[in-house]
């Protein structure tokens, strides 16, 4: 049998034991010499052998695929897969394949804690310890600390991470409302939780709001000034799934006037960012008093553990063995969104 070529776009391991252990004689696999920044540090000859092409962080369009005439799949090493063009793609006749099933459990403690962290003050209590001199040695009486049992917490999408989300938000004794126009009628009789029929039925009844879906043309932006104020005065939101979906200066606008009590970011919408930043992003690094304990800003680390990690590596070489070698392929993107 001649050997399949699969090139990693990025040389994020000191070695390629994993692969080799995963893909077999039948597969080569070639890693970029030395780090590279973008597709265009990948060397023209690995390109023209390229089969299967695994990509990390950089983003793929139309005019780099014109660097591959052989390639048959694409595989994210991650579960998003908004920096691939699709369309483009499907033109290629070239799958789409993500990995899904990495870090959910990650992910999933990462909502939860930064939801309770707010929820619990722990952030007030700090920044407040921790002045000079420290204030009272007492509870901080504020609004963002609530009972879990009398709030609603609110999920929007129900994917694999949201449902573990929502297993953990039932057991700290949150009620638990989802929307998801995707999902068949009766996923939430299975998961014991209750389901909103509208995105704005959602948000106002919702305490603390958790984002799960994935970013597509239907859900950029799906969060703006509007629907962000139907949610009570008070509410907390949080975010692990992608920045765009959320219109992060009508949370600087919220968070500043009291409208939110606390807001908790594993995304933003331009990763890493640049200047100008947000408003709100400037604002948390000035330490500006509104966003002291009630503001957390994490660096799309949800997904880690060291575990977490090696998953991603074993996963998606195995994806994309499946794609080139059979017996079918898994994990497959379709080219456009529903």
């Amino acid at each position: 049998m001649t050997r399949v070529s699969v090139l990693y776009s990025e040389k994020s391991y000191a070695d390629d034991s994993v692969e080799q252990r995963v893909y077999g004689p039948d597969v080569r696999v070639m890693f970029p010499p030395a780090p590279t920044a973008s597709l265009a540090d990948l060397s023209d000859a690995d390109c023209a052998a390229a089969e299967g092409l695994m990509i990390l962080r950089f983003k793929v369009n139309a005019a780099d695929l014109k660097r591959f005439p052989r390639l048959r799949a694409i595989c994210r090493m991650g579960v998003g897969y908004d920096n691939l063009d699709r369309a483009a793609a499907a033109d290629r006749q070239i799958v789409i394949l993500n990995v899904p099933d990495y870090g959910t459990t990650e992910v999933a403690d990462h909502a939860m804690a930064l939801a309770l962290s707010l929820r619990r003050g722990l952030l007030l209590h700090h920044e407040a310890q921790r002045t000079s001199p420290p204030a009272v040695w007492r509870y901080v009486d504020d609004p963002l600390v609530r009972r879990s049992a009398v709030q609603t917490f609110g999920i929007v999408g129900m994917g694999r991470i949201a449902t573990a989300v929502a297993l953990r938000a039932k057991a700290f004794g949150f009620r638990v409302v989802f929307h998801d126009p995707y999902l068949p009628n009766g996923v939430e009789l299975g998961l014991g939780i209750e389901r909103a029929a509208t995105l704005e039925a959602l948000l106002e009844q919702t305490d603390t709001l958790s984002v799960h879906a994935p970013l597509t043309r239907d859900t950029r932006g799906l969060l703006g000034l509007r629907q962000l104020s139907l949610l009570p005065k008070g509410a907390v939101v949080v975010n692990t799934a992608r920045g765009p979906i959320i219109d992060i200066d009508a949370l600087a606008t919220l968070l500043k006037s009291g409208h939110l009590a606390g807001v908790g970011l594993d995304v933003v919408p331009v990763e890493p960012p640049v200047e100008p930043v947000p408003e709100l992003l400037r604002a948390y690094r000035a330490r500006e008093g509104w966003t002291l304990g009630r503001l957390i800003i994490t660096p799309h680390s949800a997904f880690y553990t060291p575990q977490a990690w090696d998953d991603i590596r074993s996963k998606s070489a195995e994806t994309m063995r499946a794609a080139l070698l059979g017996p079918r392929p898994q994990n497959v993107i379709p080219p456009e969104s529903d």
